[in-house]
């Protein structure tokens, strides 16, 4: 159970979701366990709302109270049911685990035309198959999305009781000289965030007893708890199939998915429904390639390729069998894996950079003539400018790839995630035909891979 020690960000959009007068009913998407029903339940408690919750999976019948299309009738059942209700300005809505009740989605929007002075809000931990297969109506235009991904790093700083070091990291920027304390106890704290991730449980857990062996004790309770979702997929796929993909995942971060390296037995196809079951449950997230000529990145995938990330690096953590005495008695943080938990971590938090209300993609490119081996670990997007990152899991690293990158698309600007200290570099070099390649390196550490859209914008200010 996920108590009030954690912060979270999303929270503040939902306050001024509740204040706005064009409100809508908000449905809540992300995976099981990302903190969904705690956040409802805080934003009832901080904005004074009378909360009235229906858990549609542990009472099924609930779904009878809305049979009618009239929100009045509705209300009647609830307040039947619930011994009495305030005015409905004073209350929250929420139906919890909806995708027990798909149908009730259709009726959001009645509350929306005909009595939006109800605040309602959705949510579901499988709710992606209902959305991407309904067979009724969905409301659009007349309901709003929220995207929870596990905490960031600046959310996990906020649980460890570390509000100074995460008001100074919202503050930093590159014209002030970093302490070393300061940064060193920052990678120490990443550390910890590479095993303990941002799953609310395991956070709590981690901050009330400091034991390694009990958060690994949830992260493998929670796995169990994914692999009991399986039988719950649409699709005939048997749950063994499901399990593997899962857990080949973590040993598969940074690569391009090879299909055989999930299971030899099963074909292309096969896997890639496999696969396409764990995004929807958001147990992991596909990394698509893209050619990157500009935006939206969306528009030129290759579906054809494409690498995957799991839902949280502590899940990976404690797939790959990594404690917390190996973690600290490296000086990096590290080349474990050879460098897929660093980009599983950073993939993890690019997800979380935008606005919740914007559904996270991820991209990286190749390089498509045959036998080259040029890749970018992540391709994003600011302002409509395209902005290429690579990630080093140490502190340096060859660049050979942000430079071609760079100069087949005619940037100006590179970006890299290790963990140094942050800096800003004019590099000049020569690719192999002897052309002049002349770029602005920007490395930002690990811990800084939140701020990232705020340093972009400051480098734009002063270019």
């Amino acid at each position: 159970m996920v108590g009030n020690v954690l912060k979270r960000k999303a929270l503040k959009f939902l306050m001024e979701w509740l204040a706005s007068w064009d409100r809508k009913p908000l449905i809540i998407r992300g995976a099981r366990q990302v903190g969904k029903t705690w956040l409802v339940r805080q934003l009832a408690t901080e904005a004074g709302k009378y909360l009235v919750e229906i858990n549609f999976e542990k009472n099924p019948s609930s779904a009878s109270l809305f049979s009618s299309n009239e929100p009045q009738q509705i209300l009647l059942n609830l307040s039947a049911l619930f011994n009495g209700m305030p005015e409905p300005e004073k209350c929250l809505l929420f139906l919890d685990e909806v995708q027990a009740a798909p149908q009730l989605l259709s009726k959001l929007r009645w509350f929306a035309e005909d009595m939006p002075q109800l605040s309602v809000i959705a949510a579901g931990s499988l709710l992606e198959f209902v959305l991407s297969d309904h067979s009724f109506s969905m409301p659009v235009g007349r309901i709003g999305y929220m995207h929870l991904e596990p905490l960031s790093f600046e959310e996990f700083l906020l649980a460890r009781d570390k509000q100074s070091l995460h008001d100074y990291l919202m503050r930093y920027d590159l014209n002030i000289d970093l302490p070393i304390a300061i940064h060193q106890q920052l990678i120490s704290l990443f550390k910890e965030y590479l095993l303990v991730g941002g799953l609310p449980a395991a956070v709590n857990n981690w901050i009330m007893n400091n034991s390694l062996q009990k958060v690994n004790q949830i992260q493998h309770d929670l796995l169990a708890t994914y692999r009991d979702d399986f039988a719950k997929y649409r699709g005939r796929i048997p749950v063994e199939r499901l399990d593997e993909a899962m857990m080949a995942i973590p040993k598969m971060l940074g690569q391009k998915i090879v299909y055989s390296r999930v299971n030899l037995a099963l074909n292309a196809v096969q896997i890639k429904q496999v696969l396409n079951l764990l995004a929807k449950a958001r147990i992991c997230h596909p990394v698509w390639s893209t050619s990157a000529n500009g935006t939206p990145l969306a528009a030129e995938i290759k579906d054809k390729y494409f690498k995957e990330i799991f839902l949280d690096v502590g899940l990976c953590s404690a797939a790959l069998g990594f404690s917390m005495m190996q973690i600290q008695n490296i000086n990096e943080i590290n080349l474990i894996n050879s460098g897929g938990i660093a980009e599983q971590v950073v993939g993890q938090l690019l997800r979380t950079i935008n606005p919740p209300y914007i559904e996270p993609s991820l991209y990286y490119w190749q390089r498509e003539e045959k036998g080259s081996g040029a890749e970018i670990d992540y391709i994003i997007a600011h302002n409509n400018k395209i902005v290429p990152i690579e990630v080093k899991a140490g502190r340096t690293g060859t660049l050979r790839s942000m430079q071609q990158f760079i100069h087949a698309k005619n940037l100006a600007f590179g970006l890299r995630i290790n963990s140094d200290f942050p800096n800003k570099t004019p590099v000049k070099t020569k690719n192999h035909a002897g052309k002049l390649i002349e770029y602005v390196l920007l490395s930002l550490p690990f811990y800084l891979v939140g701020q990232i859209h705020r340093f972009l914008n400051l480098e734009l200010e002063e270019a």
